[in-house]
């Protein structure tokens, strides 16, 4: 994705051919795709020195914004925005670390849990000032 922004952003139009007129909503929409991967960059760079990835922090922040510090899977995936696959994946690296668990919901036994663990919590704290600290250096008006 930075790739292409680079190119987007360098490229020089054509001198031979007609100029084509910009559409002010896509100019719009690779602005945002611009800021996203600036500021996700700067996030994985900024997280890593906890051994955390943006993805990782993301499910740690929802859990750790639950009243019982834990989340149905199939919920997690719509607030982190990332596939069922994609979430089981993250969820698995975080419990290979021991930040979160995998609970089996008592009331439908085809619902699983994520549930924040004690380290998990720990690792998230240190964590959550460098996220807010890099947000704020790069989303500020």
């Amino acid at each position: 994705m930075l790739v292409i922004f680079a190119r987007y952003r360098y490229c020089m139009p054509a001198t031979d051919g007609p100029v084509v007129d910009r559409n002010p909503l896509v100019d719009h929409w690779r602005t945002l795709l611009e800021q996203h991967a600036r500021v996700t960059c700067a996030l994985e760079k900024a997280l890593g020195e906890h051994g955390l990835g943006v993805s990782e922090f993301e499910v740690l922040d929802e859990l750790a914004s639950q009243p019982q510090s834990e989340c149905r899977m199939q919920a997690l995936s719509d607030v982190v925005h990332l596939s069922q696959s994609a979430l089981s994946r993250v969820v698995g690296r975080l419990e290979e670390e021991g930040l979160v668990t995998r609970v089996m919901c008592q009331q439908d036994r085809r619902g699983i849990f994520a549930h924040l663990t004690d380290e998990g919590r720990t690792r998230y704290e240190a964590a959550l000032p460098t996220h807010r600290e890099v947000l704020a250096e790069n989303l500020q008006a």
